[in-house]
């Protein structure tokens, strides 16, 4: 069986433990490694290889996921550098490129991997864009492999990955708050928050799987919903007086300017 080290489980690192161990793997088979060692109790309960010790965790390892913060990657990579030989790296580090990132490892033919999967690994259901340099065709479809079991996926430039990192991860964050919004104006026309929040979920998770099962532009799915006079085209037109769809791109080119920074 593959062995899995996580290198900084933070909330994305226990995302995808918790997605990959739903999926059926052996808790024997995952290591997690992060400073405060405590806050990954559960997971060492629960069999999972739990330590602070990155080079142990490596030399575990077949695949090695780096979830570490940006500003921490030069750092964890020196640490770990003797003891990457065959192994495939991973990384789902915010901001840097795979070229930074194979001129950090001094094994240069190491299989690197670039993904950018979301908070929704934990349920099986994110969207991951992947990236790839110095691998395989047996090899991409491993990685493949695990990150399909946490959701969809996707190959991409790594050119692409920071927009990737937008409009996936960071778009989970939009997609609730529509739901938030949802939940608010559902209390103001009469329902608690409970029911506000089950109705607006639903509702957001039906809209998506319209788009995926149909693969129809959504103007197309909104037509149907739409009549003359009617109560939904009031609505819509009052969002986008508002400036509804013109904040959401906004917002998602503020956050890939934030990024071009990192």
């Amino acid at each position: 069986m593959t062995k899995i080290a996580i290198i900084g489980a933070g909330k994305l690192g226990c995302a995808i433990a918790n997605g990959l161990l739903e999926t059926g793997m052996q808790a024997s088979n995952l290591y997690l490694t992060r400073r405060k060692v405590t806050t990954l109790k559960k997971y060492a309960e629960s069999g999972v290889m739990v330590n602070s010790n990155n080079i142990e965790a490596v030399k575990f390892a077949d695949i090695v996921l780096l979830c570490v913060k940006p500003q921490k990657i030069a750092d964890v990579i020196n640490e770990i550098s003797q003891e990457l030989t065959n192994q495939i790296v991973i990384s789902t580090v915010t901001g840097v490129k795979l070229s930074e990132l194979q001129a950090l490892v001094p094994n240069k033919e190491i299989s690197l991997f670039r993904t950018m999967p979301n908070t929704a690994a934990a349920i099986k259901q994110s969207m991951t864009c992947i990236s790839t340099i110095n691998s395989s065709e047996e090899e991409q479809k491993q990685v493949e492999t695990i990150f399909k079991s946490l959701g969809e996926t996707l190959f991409i430039d790594d050119e692409l990955m920071a927009s990737a990192t937008v409009l996936a991860a960071s778009g989970i964050a939009f997609a609730l708050r529509y739901i938030r919004a949802a939940m608010q104006g559902g209390i103001e026309i009469g329902f608690s928050s409970e029911i506000a929040q089950k109705i607006s979920a639903q509702t957001i998770k039906g809209a998506a799987e319209l788009i995926l099962q149909h693969g129809n532009h959504p103007e197309s799915e909104i037509d149907k919903v739409t009549t003359p006079q009617g109560i939904t085209i009031t609505g819509l037109n009052k969002m986008e007086q508002e400036g509804f769809s013109s904040a959401i791109v906004q917002g998602i080119l503020a956050s890939q300017n934030k990024i071009d920074t990192l």
